[in-house]
């Protein structure tokens, strides 16, 4: 029913309503993404992940009307993840060992369990919050350039990692006023 709006244009959304949805579909990818990167097979966890990132990309596409390519899109997913984002080399290295570690028994199984949800929303988040500006501003998959993106995704990532570290705070900051 949302993509007979979209596709048909029988309700035309607002900007207001299309980012928001588009917002929501980030928020959930994001989410799935995590709960992909538990898998505990690795390389496995990975190819869902991408999948997932790529099904995110459609789905934004459609709320504002994009025509989606498939292959265009894995591309694109693909040079923001390994080329783009400033720390690209350290979040693409820690998502290839918290993978690989899954295949070490004990030890290695919890770290890849523990890493690989955080990396993987992370990187999903901040992928789908690049096209929803994107889009937003009129581009489309044919004229996206990731390097017009990189304060957009530096000023991203520093937002998610002050939610991470505004929420591991509270605790602490709370403790220390009561005192």
């Amino acid at each position: 029913m949302a993509d007979q709006s979209t596709d048909s244009g029988t309700t035309p959304m607002t900007d207001e309503q299309r980012d928001e949805a588009a917002s929501q579909i980030v928020d959930r990818f994001s989410l799935w993404s995590g709960a992909a990167g538990l898998i505990p097979v690795p390389f496995v966890d990975i190819a869902a992940v991408g999948g997932l990132q790529l099904q995110m990309l459609r789905r934004i596409s459609e709320v504002y009307g994009i025509p989606f390519s498939s292959n265009r899109g894995k591309s694109i997913i693909a040079s923001l993840a390994g080329a783009l984002i400033p720390a690209s080399t350290a979040t693409t290295t820690a998502m290839s060992v918290g993978s690989l570690m899954k295949g070490l028994p004990g030890v290695g199984t919890v770290v890849g369990a523990l890493t690989m949800p955080v990396f993987s929303a992370g990187a999903t988040y901040v992928i789908g919050k690049v096209f929803i500006q994107h889009f937003a501003s009129g581009g489309t998959l044919l004229d996206f350039n990731p390097p017009d993106y990189r304060e957009f995704i530096k000023s991203q990532q520093e937002k998610l990692s002050g939610k991470f570290s505004s929420s591991t705070d509270k605790p602490g900051s709370a403790a220390r006023s009561k005192s």
